[in-house]
């Protein structure tokens, strides 16, 4: 389903702050395929609410990967933009992921530690066990949540937030995300996304300080709906 400024999944929106939730195929920042990014759709979003002439403003906190659905939080104000941007810098938004993977891992809980590296001409990280030059350091925490008789459900928190991190970090240990071609899942999705979702996102509000935790409901696939998350 396409985007547009009538079919927004709002989680949370104040003066302040507005948190959607992405679909699979949303770029959430404008880049070279010239696709109209989930940035501009929620500004129109707010232009036509609020009745506001001229330009909205509206920042981008964090961006999810295109294939990938779920919390993204954009800032109304430049303010609440700074403050967003400091927290995310301090590792103070919590964000937990959930991942639909075919292998399961061995362990039914883990830490995975590895050392990312980007090449930017294909857009791929590759993940080394040991520090490499160039590498920055990786950290995730998963745990399997759900099994059906083919796929797996993890549920991962991250302490750091690199390039494909997630997706790089279970393709090494043979739990490629299912549809995720790039990293070496073997069919794609019908939708050509992939299934990583992002969950939770948990902070305290940049203005009021109140404690804000969102849930970003599931995509509604069969999938993810067998499930039952």
């Amino acid at each position: 389903m396409k985007t547009t400024p009538e079919n927004l999944q709002i989680l949370y929106e104040d003066n302040h702050l507005i948190v959607v939730n992405k679909r699979a195929g949303d770029i959430v920042q404008g880049d070279k395929t010239g696709d109209m990014p989930l940035s501009d759709i929620v500004k129109l979003y707010i232009k036509v609410k609020y009745k506001k002439p001229g330009n909205v403003f509206l920042g981008v906190v964090h961006r999810l990967d295109r294939p990938t659905s779920g919390a993204v939080i954009f800032a109304r104000t430049s303010k609440a933009l700074s403050r967003m941007n400091e927290m995310l810098k301090k590792h103070d938004i919590e964000k937990t992921y959930l991942a639909i993977v075919k292998n399961k891992p061995q362990n039914k809980t883990g830490t995975l530690i590895d050392y990312l590296i980007k090449n930017p001409k294909n857009n791929k990280s590759t993940a080394y066990s040991q520090e490499k030059a160039g590498s920055k350091k990786a950290v995730l925490h998963y745990e399997l949540v759900a099994s059906s008789d083919r796929y797996h459900v993890l549920k991962i928190n991250l302490e750091t937030g690199r390039h494909h991190q997630i997706r790089v970090q279970l393709s090494k240990i043979g739990s490629p995300i299912k549809g995720d071609l790039k990293y070496g899942f073997d069919r794609s999705n019908k939708n050509a996304g992939i299934s990583l979702h992002a969950y939770q996102i948990a902070f305290t509000h940049p203005v009021s300080k109140e404690p804000i935790a969102l849930t970003a409901p599931v995509p509604d696939d069969d999938i993810w709906q067998y499930f039952d998350l």
